[in-house]
Formats: C-alpha cells, sequence, structure tokens
C-alpha cells in the first residue's frame, strides 16, 4: 500500500469512528438512565481541563438539546450553560478580548441566576455553579476573582448541608471534589481555619489518593495553597460516559 492510500485509509477510518462516536452520544440523549451530569460534563471537562474546543463545543450543543429534550432538568441544564459561558468568557480575557469577556462573563451569570430560579435548591445546579466557579475563578481578571470565589464558598456551603451525615460513604470522586471544593473555596475568601480543618479531613478520609497528595502539599507550603487547586483530581478523563453505558447495559 502506498503512502497516500494509506493516509486517506487512515483519513476514512477516523471519519469512521467519528460518526460512530456522534451516533453513540444522539441516541444517548435520549436515554433515560443517565442523567444530563453525565451526559455533558465529560466534554465540557474537556474544555475545562485541556482546552479541547471541539469536544468542549460539542458538549454545548448537547446542553442545547437537552434542554429541548428534558424540560424537568432545566436549572442543571443552565448551571452548565453558565459553566461554559464562564469558560469562553475566560479564555476571551487570556486571549485579550475585552469585549468578548464582557459578553460572555454577563451570560455566564444571567443562566446562573435563572438557573437557580428555576429550582435554588437543586443540588446538581449547586454544585456545577459553585464548582465552575471555583475551577475557573483564579482565571478571571483580578477584580473578578472575589465574587466568584464568594459565591462557589456559598455553593460548597449548601452542598455540604445535603451531604454531610454521609461524607464518609460517598465514593471517592464525590468525596474528594466535596471536600477539596470546601478546603479551595474557604482558603480563597480568607477563611483559613476552615479551610485547614477539610485540608486534614481530606487527609485522613482519603489516604493513598490524589487528594491527599494534594492536601499535604497544602499543609506542607501554606502559602502555595493560593495559586494551586485541590480539586478535579479525579474521574474526569475520557471515556467516563462510554464505560457507564457499558455498565448500564449490561
Amino acid at each position: 500500500m502506498t503512502i497516500i492510500k494509506r493516509a486517506i485509509l487512515v483519513i476514512f477510518l477516523a471519519a469512521l469512528a467519528a460518526a460512530a462516536m456522534a451516533q453513540s452520544m444522539g441516541s444517548s440523549l435520549t436515554d433515560a438512565r443517565l442523567t444530563v451530569h453525565t451526559l455533558v460534563r465529560e466534554d465540557i471537562f474537556a474544555g475545562f481541563l485541556t482546552d479541547d474546543m471541539e469536544r468542549f463545543s460539542r458538549g454545548e450543543k448537547n446542553i442545547d438539546l437537552l434542554l429541548e429534550k428534558r424540560p424537568n432538568e432545566k436549572a442543571d441544564l443552565l448551571a452548565w450553560k453558565g459553566g461554559a459561558a464562564l469558560y469562553r468568557a475566560v479564555r476571551a480575557y487570556e486571549n485579550k478580548n475585552n469585549d468578548e469577556f464582557q459578553k460572555y462573563y454577563k451570560q455566564a451569570y444571567d443562566f446562573f441566576a435563572e438557573s437557580k430560579q428555576v429550582n435554588p435548591m437543586s443540588g446538581g445546579a449547586i454544585a456545577v455553579i459553585g464548582g465552575s466557579q471555583l475551577i475557573l475563578g483564579d482565571r478571571l481578571p483580578q477584580e473578578y476573582r472575589a465574587a466568584a470565589w464568594s459565591q462557589a464558598y456559598a455553593g460548597y456551603q449548601m452542598l455540604l448541608k445535603g451531604q454531610e451525615s454521609m461524607v464518609e460513604r460517598l465514593p471517592l470522586h464525590l468525596k474528594g471534589e466535596l471536600l477539596g471544593g470546601l478546603a479551595q473555596s474557604a482558603q480563597r475568601t480568607g477563611h483559613a481555619a476552615e479551610a485547614a480543618q477539610y485540608v486534614d479531613k481530606i487527609i485522613a478520609l482519603m489516604p493513598n489518593t490524589p487528594y491527599e497528595k494534594a492536601a499535604r502539599q497544602w499543609k506542607a507550603s501554606p502559602q502555595a495553597a493560593a495559586s494551586t487547586s485541590i480539586t478535579c483530581l479525579s474521574c474526569h478523563d475520557q471515556g467516563r460516559l462510554s464505560a457507564r453505558l457499558s455498565a448500564i447495559n449490561k
């Protein structure tokens, strides 16, 4: 086989794989066994964590499709739209495009506000709104950070009220992201004693995990905590949706 033919074959197979993935994803959107969070977070976090804008854009489109298909989950989906807009705002700021930053920043907080109006007690929406602001807050312009951190802190406090009695029994990812979010939002908002308390809890409850490693680094060097993260340390890898589909189809 010539080099040209081999290249054509590789492109053809890649196109087939992409089409199959898109078809599978489209059918998954109608699968009521999957939460909207399971359906969109993998693509949205591909943007947040690795700046994969192709997958991120796919996630945005799926949020809009799900708003049509699952109107009862509007609060959670609007929270995701807000998180996506906030990420686009951050990228615009980092690319020195202030007009675009202002546009997306306003969109983000409009979506967050609408989500809260639809269902102020939705745990999923609270987690997405708080988590988005915590993950992206450090990348906002200096004058916008305190507001993002403050809202993240309030959101994680609400999550704690609903989960405090079961924290130790939560799966690793949920436990780590809750305690990590509590620690980081407390640190960013000046609640130093509270942040230290959650750092100690992470060390006690999650030995031999990335969360414990990050917590020990914070404990050993408190000054480094202001510029490092203790969240998004597990379960945001590609393939989580496929694994979930395989599990429920068995």
